[in-house]
């Protein structure tokens, strides 16, 4: 059977819902999974009605199988709520729904009674105001699994690039970089390619955090303090890992080729290269979580928001992908 994915709204003031109803209706969507959505049908009805695209909505609790034509299942989250809608615009009642649809979705997911998720992007401030106060879907998600493991990985078609530190200020990032930190990274990161990307033996390449890689120590010592033992303490273990490579370099000469995987010491350091690259194929993924998680590598896109003019192709990419670790995970276990 196909696997069951939940596709959780977004902020609903974003493209969240133009692109989730762009993707699941989508011919290679509905070949690989049978998608869930989890949020409000009044939502997608508004949308539907805006775009001039005609759907039929059925309330459900679960779906096992795929429901025929333009019929697309949703799990209707505040059922007696109708929620005022305003794309473009932040409010704390699209936080509110936003946040409540992840948690519903991770619920599912601890239940077994789905296979995966997808979340469409979701304004931070949004959920704050609506008191998620979380620096992202990835740590909300840690957060509802009880997982203190885990990791921030964005794929790109064969690039894949996970970051040490996720969402902090710059001036916090080197207090998170340690040689402990970095090495439990490496050792999830190659875990991750291992079991759900089905590289048996992976190379991974470590950026350093300072300019030319800390020039030996004028630059900086974390890379000898820190990212340098934590390299050789992994390559102990049998982690092919090489590194620490000064970032500008790496990329502008596509050193990054040579091998499976990047590990970046902080957000921007592996996402602007990421995006350059492939900004609308595009995925986030939640890796060491107890469940799968993928989402698009954009945001809410406020200033289309309800023109009709989102491109769903990284929404489309992050379901391809969940639904793809999924059956690598199956495959394991079997």
């Amino acid at each position: 059977m196909k696997p069951v994915i939940a596709i959780t709204m977004g902020d609903y003031n974003g493209i969240g819902p133009e692109i989730i109803l762009k993707a699941v209706t989508s011919s290679s969507v509905k070949n690989i999974c049978s998608p869930l959505v989890i949020g409000s049908i009044d939502v997608f009805e508004f949308y539907a009605r805006k775009q001039k695209l005609k759907f039929n909505f059925k309330e459900v609790d679960h779906i096992t199988s795929t429901l025929a034509g333009k019929t697309i299942p949703v799990f209707h989250i505040r059922k007696f709520q109708s929620p005022i809608i305003k794309p473009g615009i932040i409010s704390v009642e699209a936080g509110t729904f936003a946040g409540e649809a992840l948690e519903i979705s991770a619920k599912l997911c601890l239940q077994n009674a789905i296979d995966g998720i997808v979340t469409a992007p979701v304004s931070k401030d949004g959920l704050h105001k609506a008191g998620y106060i979380f620096s992202g879907q990835t740590e909300m998600l840690a957060k509802f699994s009880e997982t203190n493991q885990f990791m921030m990985m964005l794929v790109a078609d064969k690039l894949r690039v996970a970051l040490t530190t996720i969402h902090l200020p710059l001036r916090r990032v080197s207090q998170n970089i340690s040689k402990e930190i970095v090495a439990s990274k490496l050792i999830l990161f190659h875990r991750t390619l291992q079991n759900d990307f089905k590289i048996k033996k992976p190379r991974i390449a470590v950026l350093g955090l300072n300019p030319h890689a800390g020039e030996n120590g004028q630059l900086g010592s974390e890379e000898i303090q820190h990212i340098q033992p934590a390299i050789r303490s992994v390559n102990q273990r049998g982690i092919v890992t090489d590194g620490p490579f000064a970032a500008d370099g790496f990329w502008g000469t596509h050193t990054y080729k040579n091998y499976d995987a990047v590990l970046a010491m902080y957000h921007d350091q592996g996402l602007i290269p990421l995006k350059l690259l492939g900004f609308d194929i595009g995925v986030n993924y939640s890796a060491g979580l107890p469940f799968v998680r993928t989402s698009p590598d954009h945001g809410t896109a406020y200033e289309i928001a309800g023109k009709g003019i989102a491109n769903p192709s990284s929404m489309i990419e992050a379901i391809r992908l969940a639904a793809q670790i999924i059956k690598n995970r199956k495959r394991k276990l079997s």
